[in-house]
Order: structure tokens, then sequence, then C-alpha cells
């Protein structure tokens, strides 16, 4: 039997395994950003902003607060603090019948950690 979605998404992200998205991820998995204004479609860029995601987000101070798991669609509020600023954000996560992930988007407040945020994934990515 696969792992649930949600426990395989929280096993990556507590051990930085940005290799174990390749099994997680649809082929058409799609990223939406908070600073980016279109969706970021297929698996290979869903990948890429996530493995920033991993990079920038999650240090020492990264937990997740609470957590909605429905059916098919799951809501992790997250916290953090980088640079001094605190993070607030969101990520809203669907998974199909296989249960790898179709849509990942990530919603953060307030607008000095967007911009933050938006900084530092972009040093991510074009690195």
């Amino acid at each position: 039997m696969r792992e649930h979605p949600i426990e395989a998404w929280h096993r990556l992200a507590n051990a930085g395994d940005t290799a174990g998205l390749d099994d997680l991820l649809a082929e058409d998995a799609v990223f939406h950003s908070p600073v980016v204004h279109t969706p970021q479609a297929g698996k290979a860029v869903t990948k890429a902003y996530l493995s920033a995601a991993f990079a920038v987000l999650l240090g020492d101070r990264f937990r997740y607060v609470r957590e909605i798991v429905d059916e098919r669609d799951a809501v992790l509020e997250f916290e953090t603090e980088i640079e001094g600023v605190h993070i607030n954000g969101v990520d809203l996560i669907r998974w199909n019948d296989d249960g790898r992930i179709t849509d990942f988007k990530v919603m953060i407040r307030p607008l000095k950690a967007i911009e933050l945020i938006h900084r530092l994934m972009a040093g991510q990515l074009q690195g």
C-alpha cells in the first residue's frame, strides 16, 4: 500500500529529501507560487520550486502548526523565521487517486515575508 501523500510530504520535508519528490509528484503537477502570477505546470518545474523552498524555508525554525486533511486535499499551516522576519504560510495540497500530488499552492504573509522569500527563492532558482 502506498504511503499517504501528506505522510510522505512530511517525511521528505523533515529529511530535506528533494529526490523523493520524483515519486510523490504527478507528471501533471502544478505549482502556485505566492509571488509568480501564473501557475507553474509540470513535474520538473514543480520539483524545482519545491526543492528551492526546501533550501530556503526548512531550517531549524520551520514547523507546521496546523493541518486539515481531507480525502484528496490538505491545508498545512507553517511558521518559520528567516533573517529576523517571522513568516506565516499555508500549503494547499491536492493529490490524485494514485496518491501523487497534482496541485501545490503556497500562500505567505506578511508582505515583508513575501518580499524576503521572493528574493531567496529567486536566488535558489537562478543558481
